[in-house]
């Protein structure tokens, strides 16, 4: 086992099927079930996934329900790092993202450019526009899901770039806030995983504390996976579908000032890999070039 993922789900069981099929063999190119697993935890749902819901997508995908009160996916986090069994460890922190086609193959490739990587993607919002703004414009679920049939994209998974739009957090240099990451389990643990005193809804900035953190661990080489992503689903989010006035933000930094002693600033990336592909005959082909840049 090479790599084992660890997605979290709160209350999304009609964007869990989407995510959980964008992670599957059926869908990931370039790897096989037994490069792999994926291990959805349901974070105390109310209307929580069933383990046949996830294990339908394959022999590598596990499922646990977290039964806990907190709004937070922290704990849940932290726990499926425990439950892992990858020498590397990717997180998705909000289970309503869909991956584009080549993600698990393009970090494990990625995996071997560093001693010690951490390899992020940049994220996307599904729709025209970032989701607090075209949400506005009436952008919703029954919106998405016609767009989403449009494109075909379990197809070429890579039509989801065509109708999507760069999220704020991922418009400069490198991410300030790594929707997928992956890196070391051992050094996860080592970092004491993600801090559990972030129990505001949603986790807060606990996704921005522990990049910072990763990137300024002694040895860690930033890599940032160019032409892959992740895509995010309408599903009234505490903070990526509020509206501008109703944006929780401002009580972010606050815990954040509280917890860390200072006012937020995103950590710099000193030198961070690029990586990109370049398909040899077109989208649908498995084989790639890989072409690193700093």
């Amino acid at each position: 086992m090479k790599l084992s993922i660890v997605v979290i789900f709160f209350n999304m069981r009609r964007e869990a099927a989407r995510t959980l099929y964008s992670l599957s063999h059926r869908y990931q190119r370039g790897v096989s079930v037994e490069d792999y697993e994926v291990i959805a935890i349901d974070n105390g749902s109310a209307q929580p996934l069933t383990p046949s819901e996830v294990l339908e997508f394959g022999g590598n995908f596990r499922y646990h329900f977290h039964a806990t009160g907190s709004v937070s996916p922290v704990g849940a986090i932290n726990l499926g790092a425990e439950m892992a069994r990858g020498e590397a460890l990717a997180v998705v922190v909000d289970g309503a993202r869909m991956a584009s086609p080549g993600l698990v193959w393009r970090t494990l490739e990625a995996w071997k450019l560093a001693r010690e990587p951490f390899i992020c993607a940049r994220a996307w919002h599904l729709g025209p526009d970032v989701q607090f703004h075209s949400m506005q414009q009436g952008y919703d679920q029954a919106a998405e899901d016609a767009l989403l049939e449009q494109i075909d994209w379990k197809n070429d998974g890579y039509r989801l770039f065509d109708v999507s739009t760069i999220a704020p957090s991922s418009r400069g240099h490198f991410p300030s806030e790594c929707s997928w990451f992956a890196m070391a389990r051992s050094t996860f643990v080592s970092m004491g995983g993600f801090d559990p005193r972030f129990q505001s809804p949603g986790g807060g900035f606990c996704n921005h504390e522990f990049r910072d953190r990763a990137v300024k661990w002694p040895g860690m080489r930033a890599i940032l996976l160019l032409g892959e992503g992740l895509f995010h689903q309408v599903h009234g989010g505490v903070a990526t579908n509020a509206c501008p006035d109703e944006h929780p933000g401002k009580a972010f930094l606050r815990e954040y000032e509280r917890l860390c002693g200072r006012k937020y600033m995103t950590a710099p990336v000193p030198d961070p890999i690029f990586s990109r592909w370049t398909p040899i005959l077109g989208r649908k082909i498995d084989r790639h070039t890989t072409t690193i840049s700093r």
